[in-house]
């Protein structure tokens, strides 16, 4: 491999930051800053300085592993593994039909695996049962996004524009924590004379940053919305001329807001009166303002409501589709945008087109070369899918996620897979959820394969290979070639990520994620490309959707528009530079006007009662990351972060006589976790956290609630009643 650096992105989080890497003397890799990067201008948190750790042969997985009859997991050869899945899924299949066998993705697959693991799904073993972690990440915000504006792209907008707004309202993120290159954004939005304005159940170090921190009651994140959109139009800060030109649907949303008075708002959620008034104050009085949502109030069975309401914030103060004003969704996961929009998804195809659009069907098939009726319609969702292994599904290929330990509900998830007729994992290490399988494959990490991510802003990415793997590793690509081939698919499922990625660009061509004028040389000459990015020349029949700061340049057609399979090929017009900003002319819904949705306040699934009566929330911190297969195999990480706790307040820890550091037992209805104490005053004396990084019996989302949002299918991590006891001993 080249001895000079090699420019590439981070395998963690959505951020994607730049870095070079250097093959070291000793052996193995050095990152290295990449200031030319502009998303992270060379800054990189613990987990990014510390990523090659993970490549090391001491610590990943070097060959497969088949399970013998002895019940103990065997080295095997590549051979006798992709035999073995292929064997057992063709017998499920042809004992129970072909949706008794299940696909699991993940959001940190590339776009060319996520796309070639779907279209494996449908063409291969034409089951509908597929999708993929990102669910318990993003959905809730990507649901609400595509009903206000008919497209869904974490940022509408660059992060630079963050800075440079007047007030930003950041709601249940703790930027400091789970991408520590992105606070700089908002240090320097406050340096330049704006305000920062945080909705967070604890004080972290996040909110410590604000100039006013909003410390709700957990899962009520939707009434504070509403209260505050109640004292905009109360206050006469309604911008009638933006909501009349540019939005429908205001009538009903004013009036269910004005259910919302500031009194009882105040009762539901435990913030003030007057912190309600400044916050209104603060987000009205500048020129442009955004609001950014995290996981706090998506992972709501309420979520894709709790979203639409800080979307009805922003429209009816103007704030969206306008410069350095908007609402944005800080993605979680490497590639969560980009693999949420090229069929990991249940109910999607490739170029975030609609599995159940009889258009959006014709086009994909057209490309894959199959009849659309032989596509399957719409699959469960995440957890659904999760909880129907054993009975329904009773095989499953997984590839990038750990639901042993990142899914609600996690000691049912765990049984129900362990009830499996046949569990294949592919990983990079031996998780806990591998550690279940029948077969485990071993395949190559981010600095040994080339492939594209999407980042939060929407702006498509090059990885670049800059090592070679241990011997007896494959790539994801590899393993899905092999088993098609010998379930009879010789054709359509190429190992090479450039060719899959040519062929990504003619499935998306028209869709709503169009990336047909992307192209590798594009990639590797500059920053990213923002998507959407047709290609010049194309065959599109007419349509419309998201315009942005590209004038002379056509937007997207509307999702599910029919394009002809040559729809990449290039004519003499210049390429289309991509979309930085969207929404600037018009949004992408058939009028071009985005819709307000009418959402009121409801009690989360559960409400702590005399038997339960605090709530639990969870979340992520600084050192570790999602489920820890990765994070807790390096030894810097583990000793800033070295197992889990349980947050509560001192008034809390007084009436169970608990000290620092004394083990603590936090039970729900779904079980019980234990895990020493971390007394604070930054959290709400009614409130417990956890962190859920660890399996074993501090396993956080043992917990979690599994109850789903109606639209969007997110189960309520975020919220769930429990109680907590001291631990004798």
């Amino acid at each position: 491999m080249p001895s000079t650096p090699t420019p590439t992105h981070c395998p963690y989080c959505a951020l994607q930051c730049g870095m070079n890497l250097t093959p070291a003397p000793q052996g193995g890799v050095e990152v290295s800053e990449r200031a030319d990067f502009p998303v992270n201008r060379g800054a990189l948190c613990a987990k990014g300085r510390t990523a090659p750790a993970v490549l090391s042969e001491r610590v990943r997985l070097t060959s497969p592993w088949v399970r013998s009859p002895a019940g103990t997991l065997e080295p095997a050869t590549w051979e006798e593994a992709l035999d073995r899945i292929a064997r057992e899924l063709a017998r499920v299949r042809a004992e129970a039909g072909a949706d008794a066998v299940g696909v699991f993705g993940g959001g940190g697959l590339t776009n060319e695996k996520a796309y070639a693991l779907g279209k494996f799904a449908r063409v291969v073993l034409g089951t509908s049962q597929i999708d993929y972690n990102g669910r318990f990440c993003m959905s809730s915000a990507a649901a609400a996004g595509t009903k206000a504006f008919g497209v869904d792209r974490g940022l509408p907008f660059p992060l630079e524009d963050v800075p440079r707004t007047g007030c930003v309202i950041l709601v249940g993120s703790n930027p400091a924590e789970t991408m520590p290159p992105a606070l700089r954004y908002f240090r320097e939005l406050r340096e330049n004379g704006g305000t920062l304005i945080v909705v967070d159940p604890r004080r972290t170090k996040t909110a410590e940053q604000a100039d006013l921190h909003l410390a709700p009651r957990p899962g009520t994140d939707l009434a504070l919305a509403l209260g505050l959109l109640h004292l905009v139009v109360a206050e006469g800060r309604t911008d009638e001329k933006y909501v009349r030109e540019r939005t429908s649907g205001w009538e009903e949303a004013r009036a269910a807001a004005m259910a919302h008075w500031p009194e009882y708002v105040e009762r539901i959620t435990g913030v003030s009166v007057p912190e309600l008034r400044e916050a209104v104050r603060l987000f009205c009085e500048p020129e442009a303002a955004m609001v950014l949502t995290a996981r706090g109030p998506e992972q709501q069975s309420k979520g894709t409501d709790t979203v639409g309401a800080w979307i009805n914030l922003c429209l009816a103060t103007g704030r969206a589709g306008r410069p350095l004003s908007g609402y944005g969704c800080l993605t979680g996961q490497g590639n969560g945008q980009g693999g949420r929009e090229h069929g990991q998804k249940a109910d999607q195809l490739p170029g975030y087109r609609k599995l159940d659009d009889p258009a959006a069907r014709w086009h994909v098939a057209e490309v894959w070369g199959v009849d659309p009726d032989a596509l399957p319609g719409p699959g469960r969702s995440a957890y659904e899918l999760l909880d129907a292994l054993g009975t329904d599904v009773r095989a499953l290929l997984l590839m990038g996620s750990n639901p042993v330990v990142s899914a609600p509900r996690a000691a049912h998830v765990e049984e129900r897979i362990r009830s499996l007729d046949f569990l294949a994992v592919c990983d990079v290490v031996l998780s806990e959820t591998a550690a279940l399988a029948d077969v485990v494959l071993p395949v190559t990490q981010w600095a040994e394969e080339t492939g594209t991510t999407t980042n939060l802003e929407g702006r498509v990415l090059l990885r670049r290979r800059a090592v070679s793997p241990p011997e007896g590793v494959r790539s994801d690509l590899e393993v899905l070639h092999g088993l098609a081939a010998r379930l009879g698919v010789e054709k359509g499922f190429p190992t090479d990520p450039e060719e899959v990625f040519e062929e990504l660009r003619r499935a998306s061509a028209g869709g709503a994620a169009d990336y047909s004028g992307i192209s590798y040389r594009r990639l590797a000459e500059g920053d990213g490309v923002f998507w959407p990015c047709p290609a010049e020349g194309s065959a599109v029949a007419a349509g419309s959707g998201p315009r942005g700061d590209a004038p002379g340049h056509p937007g997207t057609p509307a999702e599910g528009t029919a394009v002809a399979t040559d729809s990449v090929t290039q004519g003499s017009a210049p390429e289309h530079p991509g979309t930085p900003r969207l929404f600037l002319d018009r949004f992408a819904t058939p009028d071009g006007r985005a819709r307000f949705v009418p959402v009121a306040h409801r009690p989360a699934a559960e409400e702590p009662d005399e038997e339960f009566p605090v709530l639990l929330t969870t979340g992520r911190v600084v050192a570790q990351y999602q489920s820890g297969a990765q994070t807790r195999r390096v030894g810097e990480l583990n000793a800033a972060a070295p197992g889990p706790f349980v947050e509560l307040h001192p008034r809390l820890a007084a009436r169970l006589g608990a000290a620092e550091g004394d083990p603590v037992a936090v039970v729900s209805r779904r079980g019980r976790a234990v895990a020493p104490a971390r007394i604070t005053t930054a959290i709400r004396p009614d409130t417990v956290f956890m962190p859920f990084h660890w399996p074993g019996e501090g396993r956080a989302n043992t917990l979690t609630n599994p109850a789903l949002d109606p639209t969007s299918r997110m189960p309520e991590f975020k919220v769930c009643a429990v109680r907590v006891e001291a631990v004798e001993g």
